[in-house]
C-alpha cells in the first residue's frame, strides 16, 4: 500500500512540471526575442532565463527558429480567432481587427521582426508560414466558403487571391509604417474588396 500510494504522488505532478517547464522556455524564448531580435538570440540565453539547461529545450524544439514561432503562436494565437456572425463578411470584418489590434501591439513589431529575420533564415520564414501564417489563411478561406455556400459571394471567386487582397494591405502598412493600422482602415479595406466579390 505505503509504495503504492508513494507511487502515484510521485507520478502525479510529473506531467503539470513538464508543462509549466514548456511554458517556461515560450516564454522566455518571446520576451528574449522582443527584447533582442531574432538574430541575436541564442538557445543559451533562453536556457538561463528559463531555468533550464540546452538539452532540456533542443528536446523539443530542433532549432531556434521552430522555438521561436512556436513561443510567438502561443502568445498571439487567442486573439486572432475568426468568430462565427453568420456573415463571412463581418467574421473577416473582425478578424482584421483583432489582427490590427495585435499588429499596433509590441507584437506587430515581433511580427514584422520574423518576417525581417525570414529574408535571410530560409528556416524561420518558413516555420512562420506553416505555424503562422498558414493556418490563418487556411480558416479563412473555409470562412469564405461558407460564404459562397450561403449565397453571399460569387462561387468563381479564387479564395487565395481574395485573402491577399484582403491581409497584404495590413502588412504593407505594418512593414512600411506609411500609414496607420486602424479599425477604420479595416472598414474602407472590407467594404471595398467584398463589395466586388458579392453577387
Amino acid at each position: 500500500m505505503g509504495k503504492t500510494s508513494a507511487s502515484k504522488v510521485s507520478r502525479g505532478p510529473g506531467r503539470p512540471r513538464s508543462e509549466e517547464i514548456r511554458q517556461r522556455i515560450l516564454e522566455a524564448a518571446y520576451e528574449l526575442m522582443e527584447d533582442v531580435g531574432f538574430n541575436d538570440l541564442t538557445i543559451e540565453a533562453i536556457a538561463v532565463k528559463a531555468g533550464v539547461g540546452k538539452p532540456t529545450i533542443y528536446r523539443r524544439w530542433s532549432s531556434k527558429a521552430r522555438l521561436v514561432m512556436d513561443a510567438f503562436f502561443a502568445a498571439t494565437n487567442s486573439e486572432l480567432i475568426f468568430p462565427d456572425t453568420g456573415s463571412a463578411k463581418e467574421d473577416i470584418r473582425q478578424q482584421m481587427k483583432q489582427l490590427v489590434v495585435v499588429m499596433t501591439s509590441s507584437r506587430g513589431q515581433m511580427i514584422a521582426m520574423l518576417i525581417g529575420g525570414g529574408q535571410t533564415d530560409p528556416e524561420l520564414i518558413e516555420a512562420f508560414r506553416e505555424n503562422w501564417l498558414m493556418p490563418r489563411r487556411n480558416h479563412g478561406g473555409q470562412v469564405f466558403k461558407q460564404g459562397i455556400e450561403r449565397g453571399e459571394l460569387r462561387a468563381d471567386v479564387d479564395l487565395d487571391v481574395m485573402i491577399d487582397a484582403l491581409y497584404s494591405p495590413l502588412f504593407y502598412r505594418l512593414l512600411l509604417k506609411h500609414a496607420p493600422l486602424t479599425e477604420a482602415f479595416v472598414d474602407s479595406l472590407v467594404d471595398v474588396v467584398m463589395q466586388g466579390l458579392a453577387i
